[in-house]
């Protein structure tokens, strides 16, 4: 056993674990964040995605001496008690059925929504390939990213008049 010191969702936390043990067991048994979920652990179902430094990456396959940088769950997304845009999206458009695999396809699209505020249905399901949905909802989860991506357009919008405003109207 070995003591690491990780940033999960903006906390320090110390944890006593295996070096061995996966990040996704630290989460879940050592921190109690059980929003992230065991799928298949293999890599291969996306159902334990989290970000480590923003990255989309399973859980259950890296072991915690191998994290370095910070951590953001599913429970981390929300910004001050208010949904995630996306977990908003997925609400309104009635995406989970068991709700499984939710958490990790929520992650890999909010992965992609960082770096790509108008994607395509081609890059919402090249994001989203490596997570599977046993319930099949996909063409759901594709209309709620793009709900999300309107959210974060129509957001940059109004910052942008805000800007323009305290500018005098110049842009």
């Amino acid at each position: 056993m070995a003591k690491y010191e990780i940033t999960v969702n903006a906390v320090k936390q110390i944890v006593e674990a295996s070096p061995d043990m996966p990040l996704l067991w630290v989460l879940r048994d050592k921190l109690k964040l059980t929003g992230t979920k065991y799928g298949c652990g293999i890599a291969q179902c996306g159902s334990c995605t989290v970000h480590v430094e923003g990255e989309p990456v399973r859980s259950c396959m890296l072991p915690i001496s191998a994290v370095s940088g910070s951590v953001t769950t599913i429970e981390g997304l929300a910004d001050g008690g208010n949904l995630h845009p996306l977990q908003t999206a997925w609400i309104d458009h009635d995406v989970p059925q068991c709700g499984y695999c939710q958490s990790g396809q929520i992650m890999s699209a909010a992965a992609l929504l960082a770096n790509n505020r108008t994607p395509t249905d081609t890059d919402i399901d090249e994001a989203l390939a490596g997570n599977y949905c046993r319930c099949g909802t996909y063409i759901r989860i594709r209309a709620a990213v793009h709900s999300a991506a309107s959210y974060y357009r129509a957001d940059e919008q109004t910052e942008t008049h805000a800007i323009d405003a305290e500018n005098g109207g110049a842009s």
